[in-house]
């Protein structure tokens, strides 16, 4: 588990694939401690914790890993997966009711005939915890793609217990504005992986469309999905996800290609949504999560007597 500590320090959660002692860094918030949880990784993708305080950690050649603080235990069953560029497994979800389902939610880039897939699927943890049992495809963009970039996928529990899935535009950013492709969408779906909307002329499950590449995603404390997306050169956006909205890549966005030249009408257009915040240069986003502490917030240390 991870001690949190409020008056002056932190231990944070990092995979360090070099080793490297505990340290501790000046920040604007103050000092913060930052421990080491795991070295050795190879490529780590995505992070689950387990209730007992372990946790599962994918890399993208397709293992899954179960951490503890005394061993390293590779869980088997995992799916075949198409670990070439930016595909492979990619994130690992475990829901709220895993103490009495075991349920632990993959996304990975499935090969097919035709190229790559992004896909969703479920398998139920073993009580030992090193096996997947039962391993099965929920859902998948139904159109292959030979791409080997943009896979996005990330996948989210919402407040309901429903699910809010990723999907990149496989670098074929016009795709993203096409209702009827999975390229470039925000999907919502039931556990088992039914689509849940249906927008007039979308795929069924389209929550949201005009996306570039989404690898944050999160669910805050009043239910609203946040997302975060790679631009190109500039234009990395923190997205607030409403469905049936348009997000606009590549209509509009803060970023220009890798040669230098504009991408689509400018900043804006009508009909399509502006992001919260964007970063120009790139930061290069991945994960999200959402911090509702007071660690954070202006004063709230100082009134801590930190």
């Amino acid at each position: 588990m991870i001690p949190w500590k409020t008056l002056g320090t932190v231990a944070a959660f990092g995979l360090i694939s070099q080793p490297s002692l505990a340290q501790t860094l000046q920040t604007s918030a103050g000092p913060l401690q930052i421990t080491q949880m795991a070295a050795g990784l190879d490529e780590p993708w995505g992070l689950a914790f387990l209730p007992d305080g372990s946790f599962l950690v994918t890399e993208r050649d397709g293992r899954l890993l179960r951490m503890t603080e005394s061993e390293e235990v590779e869980v088997t069953g995992t799916p075949e997966v198409f670990a070439e560029g930016q595909g492979g497994l990619l994130d690992v979800m475990v829901p709220r009711d895993f103490g009495t389902s075991r349920a632990v939610y993959l996304t990975y880039a499935q090969p097919v005939d035709g190229g790559a897939v992004t896909t969703l699927g479920r398998g139920t943890l073993s009580e030992d915890g090193t096996q997947l049992e039962g391993f099965a495809e929920l859902f998948r963009d139904p159109v292959p793609d030979q791409s080997d970039i943009h896979f996005g996928t990330r996948v989210v529990e919402a407040a309901d217990g429903t699910l809010f899935l990723t999907s990149g535009e496989r670098g074929s950013g016009d795709l993203a504005q096409d209702p009827t492709l999975a390229n470039g969408k925000v999907f919502h779906l039931t556990r088992d992986g039914a689509p849940l909307t249906a927008i007039d002329g979308a795929l069924d499950g389209v929550y949201s469309m005009g996306h570039r590449n989404p690898q944050g995603v999160a669910v805050d404390d009043t239910g609203q999905l946040w997302v975060v997306e790679h631009g190109a050169q500039g234009g990395d956006e923190l997205n607030l996800v409403r469905a049936g909205a348009n997000y606009g890549w590549p209509v509009i966005t803060y970023g220009k290609d890798y040669d230098d030249s504009p991408i689509g009408v400018g900043t804006t257009a009508p009909g399509l949504e502006q992001p919260v915040h964007y970063w120009d240069p790139s930061i290069a986003p991945s994960g999200l999560m959402i911090y509702s502490g007071d660690m954070f917030r202006p004063g709230a240390r100082r009134a801590a007597g930190a």
